[in-house]
Formats: C-alpha cells, structure tokens, sequence
C-alpha cells in the first residue's frame, strides 16, 4: 500500500519556505531578502540577504547581515541555510522577499502578529532571459588579469588565481570603475611619467583603490595613493595587504573625509559618501586643484525635508518614492552644475546595475584645459540658485562650501537634517529589495 502523500503546507510562513524549498530544488532561484527588523540584538542591523553560489563545488547559500557600518557574510549549504532562514522569520524579521524566474513572493507580519503571504507572477519580460548559445558566450576583455596579485590578496581570486564565485559581481564592478575611470585621466590631461596624487574617501576593503593604484601604475604613472576610511579593522587589513605585496605609494589612513583639509590631488574619489559627505569631498576635489573627480553619492538627506512641491508637480509629487527620487535628482543636479562651474566638464551617469544597487549613479567631472569665463560661470550658478528656488531649497551644503570659499570665511558648519517619520516609512519597501553592492 503507498504511503499517503504528504500534507501540503498551511500557514502562510510554511507556503513561503515550500516555495523557496522548490525554486533552490528547480534552479529558479534568484534572491531572498529578510528586512524589517524588530527586537534584534544589534540595533544597526538592516537586513539580511540571501543568494546562491558555488563554493567548493557545493551548492550554498551566501547569507549576508547586513548592519548600517559592516556587513556579516556566512556560507552555508542548501539545506543548514533554509533551516536558519526559517528560525529568523518573525524574529528578528517580520519581512521576506523571495524572487525566482517566475514568481515574487512576499511574505509580511503585521502589528497583530498575523501573517500575509503575497505571491505574484512575473511577465515573461520581466521573467529570467533564455540561455545565451555557446557560441556566442564570448570572455569580455576585462581592463585588470585575474592574476593581479590584490585580487587574490583581498579575496576576489584563489590561491590559483581563479575568480571566487562569491566575488564575480565585485569583479565586474572594479573592471567597470577602472574602465569609466581609464578615459577621463586621458582626457584630464595626466600625462605617463608624472606623479598622480590620489585621494580614495570610503576606501572601504580597498577593491578599487588597490584598481586605481595598480592601473596608474600599468599606465607608467607614479602613484600616491590614499585611501581613507572610517573603520580602523579595514585600514589596518588593507595596509596588511600593501606590505605583503610590496606596493610602493599606496597607503590607507583611518579617518573621516570632514578630517582632511583641502590639500593639492590630482584624483579623487568617493564612492557612497552618505548625504553631505559627497559634497565635502567634492569641495575637497575643487580645493586640492584635481584634475579628475568621481562620486557615487549614496543617500541624499539634506534636500528631501526642505522641498517645497511646486503646485504644478504635486499631482506627480504627492507620492513619497516620487518625491525622494526628485529629491535626489535635484541634489545631483546642483552638484554636476556646481561642478561645472567651477571649472569642470561633468557627466551623471548609471555606474552598476540597479539589479544589484538602486545607489547606482556615478557623477565624473573633469578639469576643462581653460576655465569658463565669468559670465559663463556666473550663469551656472544662477541656474543652480533657480532650481533651488523653484523647489524652495534654501540651503544645499557644497553651494555653501563655495560661498564660503569666495568670500574668504570659514566653512559653514555641516547640516543635520531630521527626515519625518512617514518618510522613513515610505523607503521601507524600496530598501527591502535593495542589494546595495557596498
């Protein structure tokens, strides 16, 4: 006689486990996020993400906790992952977000303690691409060889020099960044041969800023680099990294961009400076003469509280996520014209996947060879003052930095807006599917 056939799943938490059991069993899986969350034992953590990789030649899921100021990775294999992912719903997180090829799934607690599943199909536009044919699966030039020793020294490759799959997104990324970065240095002016002063804020583990380094000096540049970040553990592994390696003019100091006075750079950078941080080390970039300045600004505080919606926008406006993206729009907008007039030619571009970050955007400006005449300038910043006027803005930090700097007066002090609460609401949804690529 068969053995009965097992009783389907009942509550909403166990139809979302089964679901998520399914698509790692099928291969749909694409990615899980764990947020809101409630009653942890560290207060900064923001939420937890979850995506398949191959370690060893065993399937696993790579769990990432990820807190306001680090993150926590933990590989574990398929079955010993479900069953931990499973003992956290609830406790400490009261939200799931499960994507597959096919389905959107989310699972939600509400304040009753009362469990909602969601399930949604995907259109076949949105649903996972068809394999591309061999043939046409072609090896991308990459601007850096998996067998530059950093890359191995800081985790990307292995002992045999081959990419760990874990790190194949942060591999694209560094390639991408030295790629944007190759032509402006062309374009500024930087010619093989002469000293290259660099100023790397938020170096963070250091990927990029080990790129810049090793690509100046693969171009014939003599390089001082420097990167700067909060977090003494990352500086103090970084420059572990450099003796071993040997690497002559790169360094990495533990401080904050607000610490360093302007001081004569050629190049800087600051990738996901939070809120008035970007405008601090673009001034730093203006001050220091750089011939080339690149930020990926990450949030954008100081504007969002001061909008004051234009009675023609509001019907577009009055929707919160619609109001933050104009807020950041606005904010990156004055810096790429506050740029320009000062001297610089500037792009805003998309600089990663939103896949992988909705803090994607890039802002590069480069030194003009002959500076904009005053009229010119003078030009820039009224458009700058018109835009801030039409949206109400009274105040917006690095237009402040440059005031200052004109009428030989200290620097303003650095703003610290309060955002309202319905606010931080509205951004709730949006951040539980981001997976920020740090």
């Amino acid at each position: 006689m068969p053995a009965p056939a097992a009783a389907p799943p009942t509550t909403d938490p166990q139809r979302f486990l089964a679901r998520l059991h399914d698509s790692l069993a099928d291969g749909s899986f694409s990615k899980l996020v764990l947020g809101r969350p409630q009653g942890a034992d560290e207060p900064t953590l923001d939420k937890l993400l979850a995506r398949r990789i191959t370690l060893r030649g065993q399937d696993q899921l790579q769990l990432v906790w990820r807190h306001t100021s680090k993150d926590i990775t933990k590989n574990l294999p398929l079955t010993d992952a479900q069953a931990l992912i499973h003992s956290l719903l609830g406790a400490p997180f009261r939200h799931a977000h499960l994507l597959t090829r096919t389905h959107d799934a989310q699972l939600a607690l509400d304040r009753q303690g009362r469990w909602a599943l969601r399930v949604g199909k995907l259109t076949a536009a949105s649903a996972a691409p068809a394999t591309v044919p061999a043939d046409h699966n072609r090896t991308k030039p990459r601007a850096l060889a998996l067998e530059t020793p950093f890359l191995q020294a800081l985790g990307v490759t292995d002992a045999q020099q081959r990419l760990v799959p874990a790190m194949a997104r942060k591999w694209r990324q560094i390639n991408h960044f030295v790629e944007v970065l190759a032509p402006a240095l062309d374009a500024a002016g930087l010619h093989p041969g002469q000293p290259v002063r660099v100023l790397d804020f938020g170096a963070g583990k250091g990927y990029l800023t080990f790129a810049v380094h090793h690509h100046l000096q693969q171009r014939g540049w003599q390089p001082a680099v420097t990167g700067v970040e909060l977090r003494e553990d990352l500086t103090a592994l970084c420059n572990s990294a450099v003796a071993t390696l040997g690497l002559a003019g790169l360094t990495f100091a533990t401080g904050d961009v607000r610490q360093h006075a302007a001081q004569p750079i050629d190049l800087m950078i600051a990738l996901h400076a939070c809120d008035t941080a970007t405008d601090v080390a673009i001034h730093r970039g203006i001050a220091g003469g750089a011939a080339v300045i690149v930020c990926s600004p990450c949030c954008h505080k100081e504007l969002r509280p001061q909008l004051q919606v234009p009675a023609v926008l509001q019907p577009m406006l009055r929707h919160g996520i619609h109001l933050t993206d104009q807020a950041e729009m606005l904010t990156d907008s004055l810096r790429a014209l506050l740029l320009q007039s000062a001297g610089y030619d500037t792009q805003v571009m998309e600089f990663i996947s939103p896949e992988h970050t909705g803090k994607n955007k890039l802002v590069l400006a480069v030194r003009r060879a002959q500076p904009l005449p005053p009229a010119q300038r003078a030009a820039l910043r009224d458009q700058a003052t018109a835009l801030m006027a039409f949206y109400g803005v009274r105040t917006q930090y690095l237009a402040a930095l440059l005031d200052a700097d004109a009428a030989g007066a200290p620097a303003p002090r650095e703003p610290l807006p309060r955002l309202p609460a319905a606010y931080a609401e509205s951004a709730e949804p949006a951040d539980a599917a981001d997976d920020t690529a740090g």
